[in-house]
């Protein structure tokens, strides 16, 4: 047919394919080799070179760069800046010889391309594809053969074959399952960006995180400045790293030295009671973050305990130890709790400064500045020792404290060359109570 039946045109019709295969024809394999067992000693090991992101939050969750052929998987809340984190570190690998396609589900290719032009140059070699049928998107990737795909986000993607809904549970599975098929198959990293549900575990069913390699989850909150980049699941390195972001107009930019930006002012906190700094590590990095905390009279006769940025069993759990093992009646006092910056930490060196910030609040008697505080405290009122002592000590000299409680059961404790810091060990709740007032 030359002449279109619609409006009567010529030469305007277009072939394409139409493909009606079944989900039980889809998923039906092509005649392998059958494997055979052979002794583990024998099996060659294969060096995976790392591709760095460009940035160096990023690659420092990853593990220094991405492996060829991982699936990614990356959640957070809505407006927290995961499309820009994307975007970002794909406009800095796209600036050599990689082709990376931007598959948008949620955006318009002019709306990426307002966004990647906030953020810097944009390259020649950064394809963006307008698309949410994944077979759509997989021939294109067939076509092109991209270095790396970024998929914003898997829960618009929808296979015609599978009668559902997208974002439901069956499409996320399966639609996740072609995406894995062609990374393993052509041994190019994809980047999934998920949404997260009301509870703040990441939507769609659990099975989706089983068959990433890694997830990662952006976090912070979204009227602080800070966002923080962690490691839920990492197949190829360790999960214990943290990436730490700043929210500024041209993007999100890497903190460098975390404790410069969350210790706040020094001269101006002089005099506040309620407020103690703790040295924390986050994975490899060492960062100095100021905990504060309010100790009032329970007006409403149900004293409240409220924890931002910090477990709130574990802090009820210190609350009783202070009342046992130290006799301060917190029964009928309110308390809150919060980490400067909006941070979320749960490294357990944070339970001495938790505990001096409490009864500062309760006797209203600020500590002096340049106190740090590295410590676990047990149920027994012990104060624990804590790991890598020595470059919380570091940090905390780098930074002009003046003293640093820590456990006094902690051994080859070493201090600075010409560092000034006082380091004061104690063994139980009461001796930090008697030193510090």
């Amino acid at each position: 047919m030359g002449k279109c039946p619609s409006c009567k045109a010529w030469n305007t019709l277009e072939a394409f394919t139409v493909r009606s295969n079944t989900p039980a024809e889809r998923r039906k394999s092509p005649q392998l080799k059958p494997a055979e067992a052979r002794p583990l000693a024998d099996v060659e090991v294969l060096e995976l070179g790392r591709t760095p992101t460009g940035d160096a939050e990023l690659d420092r969750v990853l593990g220094q760069g991405v492996v060829p052929g991982a699936v990614i998987l990356l959640g957070g809340e809505p407006g927290i800046g995961k499309s820009t984190l994307m975007l970002q570190s794909v406009l800095h690998m796209a600036k050599g010889a990689n082709r990376i396609l931007y598959i948008a589900g949620e955006e318009s290719p002019e709306q990426v391309r307002m966004r990647a032009e906030r953020l810097g140059q944009v390259p020649p070699s950064l394809f963006v594809f307008a698309e949410t049928d994944a077979q759509a998107v997989l021939r294109e990737l067939e076509a092109n053969k991209p270095s790396m795909v970024i998929v914003d986000s898997i829960q618009t993607m929808f296979l015609p074959e599978v009668e559902s809904a997208p974002g439901s549970v069956s499409q996320i599975r399966e639609t996740a399952a072609a995406f894995t098929r062609y990374a393993k198959q052509h041994h190019v990293p994809v980047f999934f960006v998920g949404h997260i549900t009301k509870e703040g575990s990441l939507a769609g069913p659990k099975v989706l995180e089983h068959m990433v390699d890694v997830v990662l989850q952006f976090e912070g909150e979204r009227h602080h400045a800070y966002r923080m980049l962690r490691a839920v699941k990492n197949r190829f390195g360790t999960t214990a790293e943290l990436g730490l972001y700043e929210m500024r107009g041209t993007g999100l930019m890497g903190v460098e030295h975390p404790s410069d930006a969350l210790l706040g002012q020094k001269s101006d906190d002089e005099g506040l009671s309620g407020t103690a700094v703790s040295a924390a590590l986050e994975g490899a990095r060492p960062m100095l973050v100021e905990v504060q905390a309010l100790v009032s009279t329970a007006v409403y006769g149900t004293p409240q305990r409220s924890g931002t940025g910090f477990d709130l069993r574990r802090l009820n759990m210190l609350l009783a130890v202070l009342e046992k093992r130290c006799g301060f009646k917190l029964g009928s006092k309110d308390v809150f709790l919060n980490l400067a910056g909006g941070l979320r930490m749960q490294d357990p060196a944070i339970d001495l400064a938790v505990v001096a910030a409490i009864l500062s609040s309760v006797l209203d008697v600020p500590l002096p500045w340049g106190t740090a505080f590295a410590g676990e405290v047990g149920l027994t009122g012990e104060i624990r020792p804590v790991p890598r002592i020595n470059q919380r000590i570091a940090e905390a000299s780098r930074l002009g404290m003046k003293r640093l409680f820590y456990s006094g059961h902690t051994r080859n404790v070493e201090r600075p060359k010409d560092s000034q810091l006082e380091l004061v060990g104690i063994r139980q709740v009461s001796d930090l109570h008697g030193r510090l007032f």
